[in-house]
């Protein structure tokens, strides 16, 4: 998921790309005639690349490009191009050993693929977008700031089939951050022979994972991935084929849906209304949490005042309704946030409790119009004001925005009193521009998960990071994530528990006020099986898709 783009000051935050996931296991299903292996879906956008070191969303790339490893169920990173790895005691060097394994043009998949493809990343003039992943790599900012020279990045190759990475400092995540394609080899053989011209065209291009990309010319709305018959594990794929056709329109979708042209279709609010009691309707979670952020830096004193205030944006969150929201005003299967992190991104190693249930602080994010009204009596004294007006900045690309913001003001002017809030609903890009430049009171934001780990989220509210944007600064917030990424980083418990009460922290104080966790739902043909469905990271895997 691009963590660009669902960082933005709007609405819905539409995570691109489709796939339905039922996640059911494959051993021993009968593969039919291979013609009918053909999964046809439909996508919000076209591709805008398929260069790896310049894309700006991975949700579905893992099908052509692969890692080290690939995402499996329950975001679980399981056998890619490595076939062992071994970390050092101080989890700063990691040795993967490569498996046999092929480009889909014949070529060797060798170490130097892999440490060619990071530095082609990492240089400044290839401008990735998602260079900052590899900031825990040894020398990799200061190489992407254009400081130091490529060969000093902490990545070798020992030999053909031995890469050794050195990290700065442990990250418990790193095993699931390298089944990310941004982490995957590239054949430079064949990035020299195209020049220019690679990656611009489906032909002009090599794959490493289960399928391979036809008939893309770089601007077309339809294309095909087809099975690499050069994959090294090409026996567990079953499908022949997976079409794509650019529906930007859910009505199209469901008509098209409708007469079989596809096994897959998003459904708007106003379809799931229609088809939440269909066999074929399912849903499917995001790690997006949508929130209201504030901002600290204010220009205008009394806003500031205002929003700097724990009483007030307490009040804030204990007067919405959130089940109201996500049941009544959304009504697509959106579900309410027990914190900043959402549901299914990660689980405590001792006990295997969701994150997400152990950071919920009672009274924060809860609906508790008594509470509310105490809190806004209290804050309004301590700032020494009787009314607050404050404006609501969205990006108002979707059409539930305008729902989402009507509650929003409907219901805080309801339950606090003398509390306005306006709406600027603009363009999502100028929403996006205002909110990087600082010039907002609050703003409707939303943030989905890279990778299956909760720092992926608590990134954000730490001081001095380029996404906290309203300049939330909270010194007992700072220092267990600090702490969490630091001191205690190679201890995989102490690390969770930091984040556990970090979190906690945001909630007390909420320094950002989570509204919802992101669903999607769809239609789904029944003769669909075996497509796993992850909430971060590379989300849709068809490996062991079939038709049945």
């Amino acid at each position: 998921m691009n963590k660009k783009a669902v960082s933005i000051v709007a609405g819905l935050v539409v995570v691109a790309g489709i796939g339905g996931a039922i996640i059911t296991k494959t051993a021993g299903a009968k593969q039919d005639d291979n013609k009918a292996q053909v999964l046809k879906l439909s996508t919000t956008a076209p591709l805008d690349t398929i260069d790896i070191s310049k894309a700006t969303g991975y949700g579905q790339s893992g099908n052509v490009f692969e890692s080290f490893y690939r995402l499996g169920n329950n975001g679980k990173p399981t056998a890619g191009l490595a076939k062992s790895s071994q970390v050092s005691k101080d989890g700063k060097t990691w040795t993967f050993k490569l498996r046999d394994a092929k480009w889909s043009n014949g070529d060797k998949i060798t170490a130097n693929d892999f440490v060619y493809s990071w530095r082609r990343t990492l240089n400044p003039k290839t401008k990735s977008e998602y260079a900052y992943l590899f900031d825990d790599v040894k020398n990799a900012t200061t190489i992407n700031q254009g400081k130091k020279d490529a060969s000093t990045l902490g990545i070798k190759a020992l030999d053909s089939k031995t890469v050794q990475i050195q990290l700065d400092k442990p990250l418990a995540y790193f095993k699931v951050l390298m089944a990310y394609p941004l982490f995957g080899p590239q054949n430079q053989k064949v990035v020299e022979k195209y020049g220019k011209k690679y990656a611009t065209k489906s032909q002009y291009m090599v794959y490493s994972g289960p399928f391979k990309i036809e008939k893309w010319n770089g601007t077309r709305n339809t294309w095909e991935y087809v099975k690499n018959d050069k994959y090294w594990d090409k026996d567990k794929v079953k499908l022949s084929k997976i079409t794509y056709n650019v529906e930007a329109s859910n009505a199209t979708g469901l008509s098209l849906y409708q007469q079989g042209k596809l096994d897959l279709t998003p459904l708007s609010i106003e379809q799931i209304k229609n088809y939440k009691d269909n066999s074929e309707f399912k849903q499917y979670p995001y790690s997006v949490i949508n929130y209201l952020k504030y901002n600290f830096k204010n220009t205008d004193a009394a806003k500031r005042k205002a929003v700097s205030n724990r009483n007030t944006r307490l009040a804030i969150s204990l007067s919405l309704n959130r089940q109201q929201l996500t049941k009544k005003v959304l009504g697509d299967g959106s579900t309410t946030p027990t914190g900043f992190v959402p549901t299914d991104v990660a689980s405590d190693p001792k006990n295997g409790e969701d994150f997400a249930k152990e950071q919920y602080v009672k009274n924060t994010v809860d609906y508790n119009p008594t509470l509310a009204k105490q809190y806004w009596e209290k804050g309004l004294k301590q700032i020494g004001a009787k009314k607050v007006s404050l404006t609501l900045l969205a990006g108002n690309d979707d059409p539930e925005t305008s729902t989402i913001t009507q509650y929003l003001k409907a219901q805080l002017e309801k339950e606090l009193p003398g509390f306005t809030l306006n709406v600027k609903a603009v363009p999502g890009q100028v929403a996006n521009q205002l909110g990087t430049k600082g010039e907002f009171d609050v703003s409707l934001s939303g943030w989905g998960a890279d990778f299956n780990d909760p720092i992926s989220h608590l990134q954000i509210p730490e001081a001095g990071t380029p996404y906290n944007t309203g300049k939330y600064n909270n010194a007992t917030y700072n220092k267990l994530i600090d702490k969490a990424t630091n001191a205690d980083a190679n201890d995989t418990q102490k690390r969770w528990n930091d984040l556990v009460q970090a979190s906690q922290e945001l909630s007390k104080d909420q320094g950002m006020t989570p509204l919802y966790q992101q669903n999607t739902a769809y239609l789904q043909k029944a003769h669909l099986h075996g497509v796993i469905h992850n909430t971060a990271g590379t989300q849709w895997n068809y490996k062991y898709a079939y038709i049945k």
